[in-house]
């Protein structure tokens, strides 16, 4: 017995020998504890909590080398390879996982928008309930800050750069000929259709070395991946008709929309201040294939075809008559393109984009011809290394082919040119801890025709303040090559060019959002001519400058009201340029100083109904009065419009749409026409040019057929 007892105590003490133990603490990158942390040695059951005070220690058998684990919630996974016998009272620095929902996100100068944005500043399906934006994708980004109100125009001006500085990309690839083409003071409309896409990236400056050939702001339009159910859409409208259908087969889908326009009835109905001999009338189809392969990538082709035909002559001071206008367009656009996860955290998205814009246009007895090919092809990689370090790069290549003929009684001539560009960039995220982010990137350029290389350095940075809130700042330098109306004349020119300068301030909290964004812009290199017009005579160089600086808020608010949300924002806009024919600096006629908007929408469910409502202000623009001297110094009125909407639920698969823009009828100022010699009192005489109508009314009926019939069509709205 006196022998056992002996063994028995001899294996307990080689047993106690024979462990070792394993302490330390757990701390932040504050150097505060961490409680409740999980540690242990990977391979084996021996392990525990930290304490309060972020302390542990635990008792193992295990010798030699082995792995110490120790993880957290809302922290990196800790791991470190060791003689067991070196973990003892050691001190482990968890980082931040950076992966984590209330991370950084670098996004200075940028609206995110879609199922996966962090931050939803503005979603599709706000683009057709927005009130006076009738289904067009450029009226519902005027509603947010750093967008100025050109009515007459129809196209995105953002932040003191005109319509061309701003590029709209669909899949990541450039769309050539984004809108319909019209005539002076009607305003113009997006081609592509709101339906067919799933988010939306608004960048209103400082954007990703990705993309270039923009001295503003970059549109991207990402389309739908996979379609959620087959269905039939049927709309009929005041003003035309629209159809579409999709189909869904094993691994691909088909979607496919059809509208006409015909305005003759409403302008029968409402007839406005110009003289129509054909009144618009347009024709468009969009289709959108999709095949999914067994190793996860995707192909995805675009199409998209327009025909616009018009003819009306409009007002003109100097001319009794008036000035005869027509124009047919024709418009084809194909984007194809292919994204895949490929092995060691790899991934490829490639594509190529064309389009072919034809449009013939006669103005009193001269006939035009334009014809433009273009030609867009891309391939990026990415390469995840961690949560904290990723990089994109790739390479693109953009052709442009521009022909005119043109024609009238005395002459007849042909004008156009041919643009090569190539580009490559690479871009890296980093991440320091979950608070304090950095997007680094360089873009090169060379332009075939102007035979110049030019180097666009771009950087963000990010710091995550508190809880709900960020700042964050932005540089960038971007270059665009000259017009087409520019190039079609002269090609000794180099590419213009803008510098960025962006400070913001966002807080994000349970449906609301608030952003607060200060900019500089420096212009350089702008184009200038000598004559009233572009023409083959004028003479041409980049001597232009200038600088836009302003102040941008936005706050978007789902909460706080039952059943309603709204947004408002607002800008203020200083700039100056001298540029074109410009005779000295001065701000531009298309930017306002202050610019306004506020949007308002309501579920009453009583009724089965939204009702919504939206009001845009615009500081009155520049113009020149011969009368008075001076070179755009006289400001025009203010521009106002309230805007209304109303859908009826008549079933979940049915609704009735009615919408009044401008309903109050206000006399809104687009600029004056001078008569260009003065009359026997030595008065230059003017025209007010107003817009061509003070109201647009516009009723729709609209209808899926979907094998679910709980779909409710207010959500396809």
């Amino acid at each position: 017995m006196k022998t056992l007892l002996i063994a028995l105590l001899t294996l307990f003490y080689l047993s106690t020998f024979a462990q070792s133990t394993i302490s330390g603490k757990i701390i932040d990158q504050q150097g505060l504890p961490v409680i409740g942390a999980n540690v242990y040695l990977q391979g084996t059951y021996d392990g525990t909590a930290t304490s309060d005070e972020g302390h542990f220690t635990f008792e193992t058998d295990a010798k030699g080398i082995h792995t110490l684990i120790a993880s957290s919630i809302s922290f990196e996974t800790y791991s470190k390879s060791a003689d067991v016998i070196n973990f003892k009272n050691i001190t482990i620095k968890l980082k931040d996982d950076i992966n984590t929902l209330d991370a950084v996100t670098v996004n200075a100068g940028t609206f995110n928008a879609g199922d996966n944005a962090k931050v939803t500043a503005l979603k599709p399906l706000d683009i057709v309930t927005t009130a006076g934006a009738l289904g067009d994708f450029v009226g519902a980004l005027q509603t947010l800050p750093g967008t100025s109100n050109v009515a007459e125009d129809g196209r995105l001006f953002v932040r003191g750069g005109d319509a061309d500085e701003t590029q709209i990309f669909v899949d990541g690839m450039r769309v050539f000929t984004p809108y319909s083409p019209s005539a002076n003071n009607i305003p113009t409309r997006g081609r592509l259709s709101p339906f067919l896409f799933k988010g939306i990236t608004f960048s209103t400056g400082g954007y990703s070395a990705e993309y270039g050939q923009a001295l503003s702001s970059v549109l991207l339009l990402n389309s739908v991946n996979e379609p959620q159910e087959e269905k039939t859409d049927i709309s009929i409208m005041s003003v035309g008709l629209g159809l579409g259908n999709t189909q869904i087969w094993d691994k691909s889908s088909l979607s496919v929309n059809t509208n006409y326009i015909n305005l003759t009835p409403y302008q029968k109905l409402y007839p406005d201040n110009n003289e129509w001999h054909k009144p618009v009338e347009s024709f468009g189809g969009e289709a959108v294939y999709r095949y999914k392969f067994n190793n996860d990538g995707l192909l995805k082709v675009y199409g998209a075809y327009s025909s616009v035909d018009f003819d009306l002559t409009q007002e003109d001071i100097n001319e009794v008559d008036g000035v005869r206008f027509g124009l047919n367009n024709k418009n084809l656009y194909i984007n194809t393109s292919y994204q895949d996860f490929l092995e060691k955290d790899w991934s490829i998205q490639t594509g190529i984009s064309f389009a072919n814009d034809r449009s013939d246009i006669k103005i009193n007895t001269s006939e035009i011809e334009d014809v433009e090919n273009s030609a867009h092809l891309k391939i990026a990689l990415k390469k995840y290394f961690s949560s904290r370090y990723k990089l994109n790069f790739g390479a693109e290549y953009f052709i442009t082919n521009f022909k005119e003929n043109y024609t009238d009684a005395n002459f007849e001539n042909t004008y156009g040119f041919d643009n090569n560009i190539f580009s490559s960039f690479a871009e890296t995220d980093i991440f320091f801890s979950k608070n304090f982010a950095t997007k680094i990137g360089l873009r090169g350029e060379y332009s075939q025709l102007l035979e110049e290389f030019n180097l666009s350095p771009r950087l963000s940075l990010a710091y995550k303040s508190g809880s709900n809130s960020q700042f964050s700042l932005a540089y960038g330098e971007f270059f665009q090559n000259p017009k087409n109306e520019y190039l079609k004349f002269n090609t000794d020119f180099t590419a213009e060019k803008t510098t960025h300068y962006i400070a913001n301030y966002q807080y994000v909290k349970n449906k609301q959002i608030f952003r607060a964004e200060a900019y500089y812009k420096d212009y350089g290199s702008l184009v200038k001519y000598n004559t009233d017009f572009t023409l083959p005579t004028s003479t041409y160089d980049n001597t232009g400058n200038g600088f836009a600086k302003g102040l941008d808020v936005f706050w978007r608010d789902n909460k706080t009201i039952k059943n309603t949300e709204y947004w408002m924002s607002y800008s203020y806009l200083d700039t100056e340029r001298n540029y074109q024919n410009y005779p000295t600096t001065a701000t531009p006629n298309f930017a306002s100083k202050h610019n306004a908007s506020l949007v308002v929408k309501r579920w009453v469910e009583n009724w089965k109904s939204q009702i919504g409502f939206s009001y845009n202000y615009a500081s009155g623009r520049n113009y020149t009065d011969p009368n008075k001297g001076g070179f755009l110094t006289e400001q025009a009125k203010s521009f106002n419009s309230l805007n209304l909407n109303y859908a009826y639920l008549i079933s979940p698969q049915k609704i009735l749409y009615l919408s009044v823009s401008n309903v109050l009828g206000s006399k809104n100022v687009n600029g004056y026409q001078y008569a260009d010699q003065p009359n026997t009192e030595g008065i230059f005489d003017r025209r007010t040019i107003t817009p061509a109508a003070d109201r647009f009314f516009f009723i729709g009926f609209f209808w899926t057929i979907s094998k679910n019939k709980n779909d409710n069509q207010l959500d396809n709205l």
